[in-house]
């Protein structure tokens, strides 16, 4: 059976940056009846329209390929998800994000470094070799996340002390 999926506007990333406002882009895929029942059985149990199902699917395989070729790359990282999204962590650790003040300008080939920020942390030196490794490979992304917790932070803590002056006053 031939299953064709059109991705528009609101369709796949990817396949997204291929069509513009008026284009549709048709992806045409052979599956067999079971691959087939099996998606008509989760659009059912979901509430989403069989477009939709496979949409999801697609884009939850491409992101779960990309993690994995990143915990290939860097061994000792994996991904969390969380009500902000999915992020990179350390395994047995904390996310690598929060641990950005602490290995920015490390050398992972620095044995006393390493060593010094994991006996601070309580970590072990391979954790920390990992969190560094894969923030030197992906340090916008991980940035990123910093920037978006400080300015979380800073807008609760604003929030409170706002709060805080009400009831004193």
């Amino acid at each position: 059976m031939i299953l064709t999926v059109a991705c528009g506007r609101d369709g796949l990333p990817g396949i997204e940056a291929l069509a513009t406002a008026s284009e549709i882009v048709l992806v045409e895929v052979e599956v067999d009846k079971e691959t087939l029942d099996r998606l008509t059985a989760l659009s059912r149990e979901t509430g989403e329209s069989l477009a939709r199902t496979v949409h999801r699917l697609l884009d939850d395989g491409l992101r779960l390929r990309q993690e994995t070729s990143r915990m290939e790359h860097c061994p000792g990282i994996i991904f969390r998800d969380g009500p902000v999204g999915r992020r990179a962590a350390v395994s047995g650790g904390p996310d690598v994000w929060e641990l950005v003040p602490e290995i920015q300008g490390i050398e992972i080939d620095d044995v006393a470094a390493t060593e010094a920020v994991a006996a601070r942390l309580e970590l072990t030196v391979s954790q920390i070799r990992a969190a560094a490794a894969y923030y030197a490979e992906y340090r916008d992304e991980i940035d990123a996340w910093v920037e978006r917790n400080n300015s979380l932070a800073e807008s609760l803590e604003a929030e409170w002390r706002a709060a805080q002056a009400a009831r004193a006053g």
